[in-house]
């Protein structure tokens, strides 16, 4: 008689939805997906959430596989001796193997004022809350955005396209993972669209106030509304759980995505730390993630040793406003590179990325085991970074439980 098997995926997000409609693929598996919120959102859409332009959530009916049983819940504890969750409305899950998927939010900023004062948007909730507050403020009032990465850049220039007055803090370098070529186009194309850029050591914000930003270099910038990108944390719920993370509470895995603690545990997307050599936050790294840690379970349930991490990337696209953007060119480890295609071309590529991240959901959904990306090589960078690291091969799951 076939012996069915529970995976619980905890976190709905690029990572969880890929894993859980990736599982389907077998019918001895039960697939639950537990997530907060009743709605996939694309956080790589909260930008236009903020400027208006998109409401940066897709029906979960849309994104996942038919079976995936979706419990709109959050989990409060993990007790991996007794393969047990605890959740926050007091119900508990079984599961025979878990996959931990629960993304990333804003880190706690520890800049005096930063968290009275300035808004984060790294969630829906974030966003959501900030929406109202500029529908607010006048059009002429100071905007500023503290963070030059990715999500710094697109929310400085969604609101300056929309009309207003933006600075962008840097705190160091416009745009760090980018191309010195790459990070010409983006601050050319800020200045077109108004925005002040701040940049140098001297930008390091030191305090916030309900109207103002104070800089490293002494310099005090009116601020009507503050809006706070920089850095992100992850959930403490592995922490909680006892089970071993890294310094930012990432779940410790070794390069099958399995927990160092438990081998009936995976972990995927942000909140994973293989090898303690984590990948870069994104949702181009969570998919094939999410992909990789099912596979890792199904192989698993069959007994056989799943296969390790060897991830691709091919950049990194950013909105810079609605009608401009710049695709960013890498190598295949993920240093960028002297090519980017910017402009009006670099937004259409970038919507076209937007719309194929929650296509590749969709196209697992309807066939599970069709998503191939996660088994491109990303050649032997990985490899040769970790043994330089550790000196040696990382230790296995199964070594250590």
């Amino acid at each position: 008689m076939a012996v069915n098997t529970d995976v619980v995926v905890i976190g709905g997000g690029y990572a969880g939805v890929m894993a859980a409609n990736r599982l389907r693929q077998r019918d001895d598996v039960t697939v639950t997906l537990v997530n907060p919120r009743p709605t996939f959102v694309e956080r790589i859409r909260l930008h236009q959430l903020v400027g208006g332009t998109d409401d940066a959530v897709v029906d979960y009916a849309d994104v996942l596989a038919e079976g995936v049983r979706l419990v709109v819940d959050s989990v409060t504890r993990i007790d991996a001796a007794e393969r047990g969750l605890a959740l926050a409305t007091g119900g508990t899950l079984d599961y025979d193997y878990l996959i931990y998927a629960v993304g990333s939010g804003s880190a706690d900023p520890t800049v005096p004022g930063a968290a009275e004062f300035a808004h984060p948007i790294a969630t829906l909730e974030d966003a959501q809350r900030l929406q109202p507050v500029l529908d607010a403020a006048p059009v002429t009032a100071s905007v500023t955005v503290v963070g030059a990465g990715p999500t710094g850049i697109e929310t400085a220039t969604e609101l300056a396209e929309a009309g207003r007055r933006v600075t962008l803090v840097c705190g160091g370098v416009l745009g760090p993972y980018l191309h010195a070529r790459g990070r010409r186009s983006v601050s050319r194309q800020m200045a077109r669209l108004g925005v002040t850029v701040l940049d140098g050591p001297g930008s390091a914000v030191t305090a916030v106030t309900h109207d103002a930003v104070r800089l490293a270099d002494g310099r005090e910038l009116p601020s009507a509304v503050t809006i706070w990108t920089a850095g992100f944390g992850v959930p403490d719920l592995a922490a909680r759980s006892g089970l071993s993370t890294d310094a930012l509470g990432r779940l410790r895995t070794d390069e099958t995505l399995t927990s160092m603690d438990d081998v009936h545990i995976v972990a995927a997307g942000d909140s994973a730390a293989p090898s303690d050599l984590p990948l870069r936050m994104s949702c181009q790294a969570a998919m094939p993630l999410g992909a990789r840690a099912a596979d890792t379970v199904l192989s698993r349930i069959d007994g056989e040793e799943p296969s390790p991490l060897n991830q691709v990337f091919a950049g990194q696209c950013i909105s810079l406003g609605r009608s401009a953007g710049i695709f960013q060119f890498a190598h295949r480890y993920d240093v960028a590179v002297g090519f980017h295609i910017g402009g009006g071309l670099g937004a259409k590529v970038k919507e076209i990325v937007c719309k194929g991240t929650v296509g590749h959901l969709t196209g697992e959904a309807g066939k599970p085991g069709s998503y191939r990306l996660h088994r491109v090589s990303g050649g032997a960078k990985r490899r040769e970074l970790l043994d330089a690291r550790h000196g040696e091969a990382p230790v296995d799951a199964e070594q250590v439980v």
